[in-house]
């Protein structure tokens, strides 16, 4: 495998800065990773934030992650055609190593008020993702990747995940970004195992590694359980770690390895000190890995074909539209399900009838955390 880059996720934010300021100090981060369209609401970047970008740009360890394109959206929108705009800009401004994306589709009207969530595993969607693919590839003039999923509705969507990742980056040769504390949210919420489910991800794929915290939350669906939430504003867990161990070994074209923290889990000394334990933890895990060459993967497409005409499935959109209102207004999981099961989702290829009523619970509550209060 290449040299292992042990990685921040560095925006603007204080607590995220000062948090990460001394690792930098004694030159213990090796690469930046840079949510590039959360500035949506600054006016003006400080010069000395884009000069710390330029620094990392120069020497190539620089790259780039996006939150809100809204990848499987059934319509093509206006939003889509800014943030690809952007995402041009910012790539002559900075060199990225690569660029990145989540999957599923924004909830919400307002992308930047939205909460990412999965979509049916279908041809139609397999159509949209790899066409959105295309076009984000074309934007930056580099790799492009994809992070799977912390939350599901089924068990049945988590073994499905890896082999439609795969099928969805083949045409750009694409990669996958490993988050390992979103594994650790499927293996606690569906009782399952971290080999069983890493075996069905496409490892030679993997070139970044995400670790990260996150929270537990109680289930009124299902009493006395616990659902693992993947807010990234706690310590990474033990099982992380131990994941990661793990990790390293099966993916043989990894390159960076990525910790992640929002700002509001760094406001205090305590938690910022956790923070750096927690990067030193994870270098020393990285170099003390043996390195073994492979045979060198560029996830570049050998050819780059756009076509002119944007995919779209209209039905689909009304489909995710209709979800995204019933999520974002239920009273109650009860109130979400009794609307679901008279919607055009049921009995459709979004399958509602297989979801967990827990999980429909944890999918109301995040999309009316994401929502724009008014």
């Amino acid at each position: 495998m290449p040299e292992i880059l042990s990685t921040v996720a560095c925006n603007l934010d204080n607590d995220i800065l000062a948090a990460c300021l001394p690792l930098m100090e004694a030159s213990r981060v090796e690469a930046i990773e840079w949510a590039f369209d959360t500035l949506f609401n600054v006016t003006e970047v400080p010069s000395w934030f884009e000069e710390l970008l330029t620094a990392y740009s120069q020497e190539n360890r620089l790259i780039g992650h996006g939150v809100f394109f809204s990848l499987f959206s059934g319509k093509w929108l206006p939003e889509q055609e800014s943030w690809l705009k952007h995402l041009r800009k910012v790539s002559n401004d900075f060199h990225f190593d690569h660029v990145t994306e989540h999957f599923g589709f924004m909830t919400g009207k307002d992308f930047h008020h939205g909460a990412p969530l999965n979509i049916p595993y279908t041809t139609a969607t397999l159509d949209i993702g790899r066409d959105r693919l295309k076009r984000i590839c074309e934007a930056c003039s580099c790799p492009v990747g994809l992070e799977n999923l912390a939350f599901s509705y089924s068990p049945e969507e988590v073994k499905k995940h890896g082999a439609f990742l795969d099928q969805l980056l083949e045409p750009v040769n694409g990669f996958i970004i490993l988050d390992l504390h979103n594994l650790y949210c499927q293996v606690h919420n569906f009782n399952l195992s971290f080999d069983d489910i890493s075996m069905l991800y496409p490892l030679h794929r993997v070139r970044e590694i995400h670790i990260s915290g996150g929270s537990w939350e109680n289930s009124i669906a299902t009493p006395g359980r616990n659902i693992r939430r993947d807010t990234h504003d706690d310590a990474v867990p033990e099982e992380v770690f131990a994941y990661l161990e793990k990790a390293i070994d099966l993916c043989p074209h990894l390159k960076y390895v990525v910790m992640e923290q929002l700002g509001t889990g760094l406001y205090t000394d305590a938690s910022k000190i956790a923070f750096r334990n927690d990067f030193l933890r994870m270098d020393d895990i990285i170099k003390n890995k043996n390195k073994t060459i492979a045979v060198a993967n560029s996830f570049l497409p050998e050819t780059l074909i756009v076509p002119p005409e944007v995919k779209e499935d209209l039905s689909l959109y009304q489909q995710q539209l209709e979800l995204s209102n019933i999520l974002e207004t239920a009273l109650s999981y009860e109130t979400a399900m009794t609307a679901l099961s008279s919607s055009s989702l049921a009995h459709s290829a979004w399958q509602i009838e297989q979801w967990d009523p827990a999980m429909i619970e944890t999918a109301v509550n995040i999309a009316q955390k994401w929502k724009k209060k008014t």
